[in-house]
């Protein structure tokens, strides 16, 4: 195709300013970095941002738990024995619903049921984000020695991660507890303090090597790529390479198996309060609480609420989790 002719029949020639700008007078085309790109791929998929909204939700009800149940509730461990049926111990009317009751009360003792579905909220997220937070902090360090160093370092660290994938932590778990109630007394640290610490531990120091092994896999990877190899011909040491340019690229598992193993923990949480070795009656946990309504089968409420703030937490978090991962793939389509 030949350039336009003026008047007098000669070629015009565009301008760069033209060319750069369009006819229309357009602004020049922007690029995008990594994490707009991924942010723009979040923001289509609704079904993640719809789980990111109900953890949103669960994180604000868990932080103002006092404040909600003072609008809406009775406080957690306050009886109501004149809602209780003597006869039968059960809530009068089946399940004691109301406006003032918005899930209802306990069978015995007449504990209002919102309000310690709220409070539960507290314990199974704080023990759940600290846990993972330690396990994928021990499980990156692990991971990016054994995937970078190689050799010995490799051979010790795989090792472990085969003993703790191997290790039976509900076992550990029910003699640890055991151990620790007979020295109970002599601790500067008691009640349920010293229980969710306890948690936190056992669930966080144990699972770190689902996380060290695929962070190994992702390090010996990027080890061999051209960016690593051009670092090193410039003469960077291996904490320069290891902080500049393979932990940037490791954000992406590490969040995404974060948002999956925060959800994890929170049943295993929810299993060990219910096996009778987690945080201890009065205080309010999902698991302590379905463990309870085992007896009272006859009454589904008290089972009903517990079960699905766990299985809606649960199913949020996997929802978030797995939007967060084809977001930040590169080979996304999406």
């Amino acid at each position: 195709m030949t350039a336009p002719l003026d008047v007098s029949g000669q070629e015009q020639q565009a301008t760069p300013e033209a060319v750069l700008t369009g006819a229309g007078g357009a602004k020049a085309i922007q690029g995008r970095s990594l994490g707009q790109i991924a942010w723009m791929r979040l923001k289509r998929d609704k079904i993640a941002l719809g789980g990111a909204g109900v953890i949103i939700f669960l994180i604000v009800v868990a932080i103002f738990a006092p404040l909600i149940v003072g609008w809406f509730g009775h406080p957690p461990n306050e009886f109501h024995e004149e809602l209780i049926d003597t006869m039968t111990m059960t809530p009068k009317g089946g399940s004691g619903i109301s406006a003032e009751f918005l899930f209802g009360v306990e069978p015995l003792n007449g504990r209002d049921l919102f309000s310690r579905v709220v409070y539960g909220a507290r314990i199974s997220l704080l023990i759940a984000f600290f846990a993972t937070l330690i396990s994928v902090t021990i499980g990156t360090v692990m991971g990016v020695i054994a995937g970078y160093f190689g050799g010995w370092a490799d051979a010790i660290i795989s090792r472990l991660m085969d003993i703790f994938l191997a290790f039976p932590i509900l076992i550990f778990s029910l003699a640890l507890v055991g151990v620790l109630g007979q020295f109970e007394t002599q601790l500067a640290i008691k009640g349920d303090t010293l229980r969710i610490l306890l948690l936190i531990f056992v669930i966080g120091f144990f699972s770190w090597g689902y996380i060290a092994r695929i962070i190994r896999g992702q390090t010996l990877s990027l080890r061999e790529r051209e960016f690593v190899d051009a670092a090193r011909s410039l003469g960077a040491r291996a904490p320069y390479i290891l902080f500049k340019e393979i932990l940037p690229n490791l954000i992406a598992p590490i969040l995404i198996y974060a948002t999956l193993l925060i959800p994890t923990n929170v049943l295993f949480e929810a299993a060990l309060s219910f096996l009778g070795v987690g945080i201890q009656p009065p205080t309010a946990t999902w698991g302590g609480m379905l463990s309870a309504a085992v007896k009272y089968y006859t009454v589904p409420h008290f089972m009903f609420f517990p079960g699905m703030a766990i299985f809606i937490t649960v199913l949020a978090f996997n929802l978030f989790g797995d939007g967060l991962r084809d977001a930040l793939d590169p080979k996304s389509s999406r």
